[in-house]
């Protein structure tokens, strides 16, 4: 069940944050927007609101673009109600209404589905993420949207490059821009390019009214939280690799990593060898 609010007009916007911490998020939400062709005229953006910093940030972000922006876009925010036990079904709303954002709240009860699925004692984000996202999905169907925003960071792509390798041996991160397996939809991270140091900040400052993501009573995704230890260890030893660590993900030499299917190793020669 979708729960709507009244249509809000495009010139009713939030007021601009003027602060300098906005001004370097935007302006490296507009590069990566840029850089991948994230959004073009004409678009009706759905951004995915979790009650976290980063998806409270993105939105804010996307509606200064907005303003700013020389083409013409839609942003509606939409946040997924779960029925998990002690979920604060009023602040959402009461939030988007005070600052005249368009939004829906969407109502199932994956909940008691991952609950009864998921064994005691097991991680739920798994199942939780798969439901979670054929209801958006669904949803962005319902509502005509044409993408699909979600608030991952920088951070939160290279500590998937590594969970991928050292728990799934594979080089695979999370896109910048994604297109979902029936081909149906697409997936958009303008943070991308945002380190959560930043957006931590924003959000702190901005107040924004947070709701955790611990209601269901499932451990925090504990081998995420490894990496992100090892990587905020790095960090401090040497600033700056967690961004490089990312701008590798640009820089690929397939000649240059094990991939056959990838790379044609099979018909390297050198000249000598050719030679009859």
């Amino acid at each position: 069940m979708i729960v709507t609010s009244q249509p809000i007009q495009s010139n009713h916007l939030i007021r601009n944050p003027s602060n300098k911490m906005m001004t370097r998020l935007r302006s490296l939400a507009g590069k990566a927007i840029a850089d991948y062709a994230m959004i073009q005229d004409g678009d009706r953006i759905m951004v995915c609101i979790s009650g976290g910093k980063d998806s409270f940030t993105l939105m804010d972000v996307l509606l200064e673009l907005k303003k700013r922006a020389p083409i013409s876009f839609e942003v509606i925010a939409v946040n997924l109600d779960q029925k998990q036990p002690g979920f604060p079904a009023d602040i959402l709303p009461s939030y988007f209404e005070s600052r005249n954002i368009d939004f829906r709240i969407i109502e199932e009860d994956t909940y008691s589905v991952v609950k009864r699925v998921v064994k005691k004692g097991k991680t739920m984000c798994g199942l939780c993420s798969r439901l979670r996202r054929a209801v958006l999905y669904r949803a962005a169907d319902e509502l005509g949207v044409t993408k699909i925003a979600l608030g991952h960071h920088q951070d939160d792509m290279v500590e998937t490059l590594f969970l991928n390798m050292f728990f799934g041996a594979r080089l695979k991160a999370m896109p910048p821009k994604l297109l979902s397996d029936d081909g149906e939809h697409v997936v958009i991270r303008p943070l991308a390019y945002c380190r959560e140091s930043h957006i931590s900040e924003y959000a702190q400052n901005r107040q924004f009214p947070i709701i955790p993501c611990n209601l269901c009573g499932s451990q925090e995704n504990l081998q995420r939280k490894k990496i992100k230890a090892m990587l905020s260890g790095w960090e401090k030893e040497d600033p700056g690799r967690t961004e490089r660590l990312f701008k590798s993900l640009q820089n690929i030499s397939l000649s240059h990593l094990a991939d056959y299917e990838l790379f044609d190793f099979k018909s390297l020669a050198s000249k000598t060898a050719e030679s009859p």
